[in-house]
């Protein structure tokens, strides 16, 4: 009999990547999408799940308690990977209160559903769903900043020091599913994952951003100067992640999944257009980096983020398969093939 997995979230950017891989490689497993498509939820990114028998969409939210229940409830939900959130920094900044909602609010309702259905008391998870497994999904910046400084990394251990909206708000809901581990003994782990990368991925991010400016000829904004520092994940190295930390990683514990390919956003934007300058030649031997513009920078802007993913590396045996300069081959000839055909 297939087990019910309820997954959040998962027509954004990540949980799309991860849920057609999720469904082709266990096939024990039915998959239940909450979604309540926001302006970052697309349902074309799952077409590849639509008509397989083992793949339900809801469209719904997060902290509406009563659906949950029913979810719970009427699909037997054995797990949860939750992705759902909130992402963008900047509309954190400008619309703080929907992040605390969402982020926080939904957290603590999936949490208290799940530990109330799965368990009789604190500590006692009923006959049948000792192996029910609460997975959430956090991110580098609840750490921070870091120094430039190289050896400066987020290890699990990295004190929380979040500085915008957006981190503030998966913080908190870091903290409240630490709290339901402690308090209620509910089985939980958490991935904070560094800035991924790749097909899917929602326009007003940077590199999808980057992209389209370039072939639409217009200006590329960058921060600042252009030196803030990220380390960048291919997406689907990034769902193998989660795959080997809610399978097998220990329960109560924290895993950085980071893909080791710190750039700057100057980096980046050279990149890109260095292979568009060869996929989509311009007119007159131009480049797409004479769009490159410098604007203000933003609020609060994190000067480097950098995951020291040495914990999952050892424990579980995680590896990234692709280095930044293959994954990005890997996007920008995604989005050419898919919106600029």
């Amino acid at each position: 009999m297939a087990k019910s997995i309820l997954l959040t979230g998962t027509a954004g950017f990540i949980g799309s990547n991860f849920a057609p891989y999720f469904l082709e490689k266990y096939p024990e497993y039915d998959l239940i999408n909450l979604d309540l498509l926001t302006y970052a939820g697309n349902l074309d990114n799952l077409k590849e799940c639509e008509n397989n028998p083992r793949y339900k969409f809801i469209k719904g939210d997060i902290c509406n308690r009563e659906l949950v229940e029913f979810i719970f409830d009427e699909y037997d939900i054995r797990g949860v990977i939750h992705f759902a959130a909130e992402s963008h920094v900047d509309n954190s900044i400008k619309n703080p209160g929907v992040f605390v909602e969402t982020n926080v609010n939904g957290t603590f309702t999936l949490l208290d559903v799940a530990q109330k259905y799965w368990m009789e008391k604190p500590f006692a998870y009923k006959e049948g769903y000792e192996g029910c497994r609460f997975h959430h999904i956090s991110t580098d910046e609840v750490y921070g900043t870091l120094t430039n400084d190289p050896k400066d990394l987020f290890t699990e251990e990295t004190p929380y020091a979040p500085n915008s909206p957006y981190s503030a708000s998966k913080a908190s809901s870091d903290m409240i599913v630490r709290s339901y581990q402690e308090t209620y003994g509910l089985n939980t782990v958490i991935t904070n994952c560094s800035n991924n990368y790749g097909p899917k991925q929602h326009n007003e991010k940077l590199i999808p951003t980057i992209i389209r400016k370039c072939l639409a000829g217009e200006s590329i904004p960058i921060y600042g100067d252009g030196k803030n520092i990220r380390d960048w994940l291919y997406v689907l190295d990034h769902c193998k992640g989660i795959d080997l930390v809610y399978h097998t990683g220990k329960e109560a514990n924290v895993y950085n999944i980071g893909g080791r390919n710190e750039r700057t956003n100057l980096q980046i934007v050279d990149a890109i257009t260095s292979i568009l300058d060869e996929r989509v030649a311009l007119e007159n031997n131009k480049s797409y980096k004479e769009l490159i513009t410098f604007i203000e920078d933003r609020a609060g802007h994190d000067r480097r983020y950098a995951i020291d993913a040495t914990k999952l590396e050892n424990e579980l045996d995680w590896k990234a398969d692709e280095d930044f300069d293959t994954g990005i081959v890997l996007t920008v000839d995604w989005y050419l093939g898919n919106y600029f055909v």
